[in-house]
This record gives structure tokens, C-alpha cells and sequence, in this order.
């Protein structure tokens, strides 16, 4: 049974959740992490050079640092918003009921195995919240992306960070064998952000399947469907199973809605019950955005595209790359990570005077630029750009 807590221990563990997420001014490696926490083996690189001076993102002629997909909101996207706009008076309750509905139906489970939330991120802090309020600790590789794992540690959760194996993906026996009777919560980012790489179907299911009886399993599929076959790779077989596993996905990536905040996760209906005892996700939606999210799931073609050209970027700038003899790690999502002989602060401030925008990443002490994939000629511009910058 989950215990009640007062508002003041509320407001107090919200605020270091808050707290936890502001940027380091200036343009500095900071750890994801605070003082009490183990380090994790990676840290990022600032794109801001000063609280004061912060180069303008939205004048960069090519923007590649935050994996936004470049080719939308699609046409229908953007009408139906229009069109729900005069609707900017009334609540989404409504609409929010026929999109889980849609989801549901694509997922083969039904709306009680929804929940909505504004964007995917949304819902790992949300679940975090949820399963850490009591302390706890949390199983995940390392890296991997941190929201989740900062909320948990801002609620005084133990984080158990797991390496990833020299080919970049989950050590899912070590990750097994992490899980304790304190653990509350084990998380899987694949493909990982922020390495693009992927760890095989068959090792995950099994791994989901036999863990799920220890402790909830939260997977997140956020660039999953960047995938050729998506649905072959995907976890939310074993939620139909009754498993207690929860999958996320977003509408940020392959529908290019990062901005209109559109997420949800597919979980048993008694795991969802416990998080909307505490928080809820349809009060956070936009009307607008919950319209637009409808017009895009039907809009398949829009979809097939953006995989295919997200693909396209990705092969040439791999090409690239190994022209120009770069070890990069083999990417299945809209971003590439490879090693640079040049420390963050540096190459990210020549990068961004020719108007580049990317990221840099120090990874098991070695540095890395971590590129996203824009349009043709974006990929052109930052590949000259390399070459002069790392010349």
C-alpha cells in the first residue's frame, strides 16, 4: 500500500527534482549526478558558453544537437491543430479518451493499459515519482538517458549503473544479477540514448520476462520506431502477457512533434492505477496537441518517410565517417555517436561559430560528439564542418 505523504515532503522532494535538471552556465562538463550519487561514465559537454552569452540556436544553419526530427509536424498535423485551436476554451478530456483509444487498438491492448502524458519524458519522471517516493534503489545501464534515473535519485533512490559491453549494449546478465529486494525499478533505454545502439530482441525479452517477477521493468522505445520492423523489437508483448513491464514511447521522434509534447506508456492496469493514484497525464495536454497526435498516427506515409530519409542521413554521414576513420557506435535511432580527438568545450565552440549545432559527450573517459540527423544538406554542411574543425 502506498503511504501517504504530507505536503511539505511533496513540495520539498519536487523542488530537488527541479533543482536537479537546471544547466551549468557556461560552456563546462558537468555530471549528471549530485554529490551523495556514484558517478556515472559519462558527462555532457555544455552547448551554452554563458548564462549571458548563449549562442542562439534557432540561427544555426544546421541544428543538430537535441534529436528533433527536421520534416514536420506533417501537413495533417498542422491542419487538424489549426482547426482544434477555436477548441482552446475546453479541456482535452475528451480527446485525450479517443487517442488512448487509437494507441490502444495499434498496440493490441486496451485503454486501461494506456496513460497519457506530455511527451515520454513526462511519463519516466512521472513513474520515477511514483515508485521512489519511499526511497528504493534504481538497475540501469550506463550511459543511458537520465531522466528517469535523476528523478529516482532526487527521491533519495540508490541508482545501480550498470556499464554497457564493448559492443554498446544492455549487460543484461550484470543488470540481472544488480536487482535486489530494494530494487523498485529497472530501466531499459533501447535503442540507448545517447549511444543509438541496440540490444537484441530474443536477450531482452527474456530478460524483461524473468526480471518483471522481481521488480517493474520500465523500457523505453522512444527511437524504436526508427527501426525497419519497430513492432519485432518492441516490449509491449510482454504487457499483453500480464508481465510487470512498462513501455514508453513518444510522439517527439518519428512524428517530429518534439514541441507539442505528445507521450504515453503501455503498462498492466494495476501499475497504471498506482501512478494516477499520485499524478496525472491528460491535465498536462494541449488540446492541440492531442488532436495533432490523432492526424499523425494516421498519417502512415508521413511516417514511412521520415524513417526512410531519418535512414538515408544516417548511412551517408556513416559513410562519412569512415572516410574520414572514425569509430563510430553503430546507430539504429536519428542520432550518431563517434570519438573525437578534441576535448567538448573546444570543438563544441568551433562547431557552433560555423553555425553547426551538436553535442559532445565525455564517454568511459573519452571524448565524443553526439550528431542529430537533419536534412541532406544539414548532414553535407556538418560533415565540411568536421573536417575543418577537426583538421
Amino acid at each position: 500500500m502506498t503511504k501517504k505523504i504530507d505536503r511539505r515532503s511533496w513540495l520539498r522532494s519536487t523542488a530537488l527534482v527541479t533543482s536537479s535538471f537546471a544547466l551549468t552556465p557556461g560552456l563546462k562538463a558537468f555530471a549528471m549526478h549530485d554529490a551523495a550519487a556514484p558517478a556515472p561514465n559519462f558527462k555532457v559537454w555544455d552547448w551554452e558558453r554563458s548564462a549571458a552569452a548563449r549562442p542562439d540556436i534557432t540561427k544555426l544553419k544546421a541544428r543538430l544537437l537535441a534529436n528533433e526530427n527536421p520534416y514536420g509536424p506533417s501537413d495533417k498535423v498542422r491542419l487538424a491543430i489549426m482547426e482544434a485551436a477555436g477548441m482552446g476554451n475546453r479541456y482535452g478530456h475528451t480527446a485525450a479518451a479517443k487517442l488512448i483509444a487509437m494507441i490502444a487498438e495499434k498496440e493490441g491492448v486496451t485503454p486501461k493499459h494506456i496513460m497519457l502524458g506530455p511527451g515520454s519524458t513526462d511519463m519516466l519522471e512521472k513513474t520515477a515519482i511514483t515508485h521512489f517516493v519511499n526511497g528504493g534503489n534504481i538497475v540501469s545501464a550506463d550511459p543511458a538517458y537520465m531522466s528517469l534515473i535523476k528523478t529516482a535519485m532526487a527521491f533519495k533512490a540508490e541508482w545501480k549503473s550498470i556499464p554497457l559491453t564493448k559492443e554498446w549494449a544492455h549487460d543484461l546478465p550484470a543488470m540481472e544479477a544488480a536487482v535486489d529486494k530494494e530494487t523498485k525499478l529497472v530501466y531499459v533505454c533501447n535503442p540507448n540514448n545517447p549511444t543509438g545502439s541496440l540490444t537484441e530482441t530474443k536477450a531482452l525479452w527474456d530478460f524483461c520476462d524473468r526480471v518483471s517477477s522481481k521488480a517493474p521493468v520500465f523500457v523505453d522505445e522512444a527511437y524504436l520506431e526508427f527501426l525497419d520492423k519497430p513492432e519485432a523489437s518492441s516490449m509491449v508483448g510482454l504487457v499483453k502477457k500480464g508481465k510487470n513491464v512498462i513501455v514508453a514511447r513518444t510522439f517527439s521522434k518519428i512524428h517530429s512533434m518534439a514541441g507539442l509534447r505528445v507521450g504515453y506508456i503501455v503498462g498492466t492496469p494495476e501499475t497504471l492505477e498506482k501512478i494516477s493514484s499520485m499524478v496525472r497525464g491528460n491535465m498536462g495536454m494541449s488540446i492541440t496537441s492531442l488532436k495533432g497526435a490523432m492526424a499523425s498516427m494516421e498519417d502512415t506515409t508521413f511516417q514511412a518517410n521520415s524513417q526512410k530519409w531519418t535512414k538515408e542521413t544516417r548511412e551517408y554521414v556513416f559513410e562519412e565517417l569512415s572516410k574520414l576513420g572514425f569509430d563510430y557506435v553503430p546507430s539504429h535511432t536519428s542520432f550518431i555517436l563517434f570519438p573525437i580527438q578534441m576535448d567538448g568545450a573546444p570543438f563544441l565552440e568551433k562547431m557552433f561559430d560555423k553555425g553547426v549545432g551538436v553535442r559532445a559527450f565525455e564517454v568511459f573517459g573519452k571524448q565524443y560528439c553526439r550528431v542529430s540527423m537533419g536534412k541532406m544538406k544539414e548532414m553535407e554542411l556538418f560533415v565540411d564542418t568536421l573536417k575543418q574543425v577537426l583538421a
